[in-house]
């Protein structure tokens, strides 16, 4: 069986106004650029009669790190009340959107992802020894470089939410 390894959770909330389309696309794009394999597990949108629009997206991004450990992260994005607006920004007008903007993240260092080690109770028990005594400082050296991708990629997701706050007039 699968050994994970929680290391890191966080919420990043916003309220207000944001470009969703773009948002999306950055996150996308930094993941695939730092070679994760982005699986999009959940992609639900439902509209209110008055327009506004609730989404729901479950991401899962994974990178093989060797044969036995891989990283995971997980992204869920809750969108709530997402309306279309045109903001001017720096005197030009966009389009936008207006809303409440959660994404829950958390990251998984995954020991044993094909499950080479459980086949046999002993092997179960060499794999316990493997871990315990021969590499912890290989899980401790790949622990500390997901969660400095993790400081990394949340960085990314409040800067590029922080620009939608610059100098912007609801049109």
């Amino acid at each position: 069986m699968v050994e994970k390894d929680k290391l890191f959770a966080t919420k990043i909330k916003d309220k207000g106004i944001f470009n969703f389309k773009a948002t999306y696309r950055a996150l996308h794009t930094w993941l695939t650029d730092e070679s994760y394999l982005l699986n999009e597990k959940k992609y639900k949108e439902t509209v209110s009669a008055s327009g506004a629009k609730d989404v729901e997206i479950k991401w899962a991004a994974e990178k093989k790190i060797s044969d036995y450990f891989r990283f995971v992260i997980k992204v869920n994005w809750i969108v709530l009340g997402m309306t279309d607006v045109e903001v001017e920004i720096d005197g030009v007008k966009q389009k936008a959107n207006k809303g409440q903007l959660e994404l829950h993240i958390s990251t998984v260092l995954e020991k044993d992802y094909e499950n080479r080690w459980d086949n046999r109770p002993f092997f179960k028990f060499l794999r316990t020894l493997y871990d315990r005594y021969l590499i912890p400082s290989r899980i401790e050296k790949y622990e500390a470089k997901l969660l400095g991708e993790m400081d990394e990629f949340v960085a990314q997701c409040k800067a590029y939410l922080a620009l939608g706050g610059k100098s912007m007039d609801v049109v």
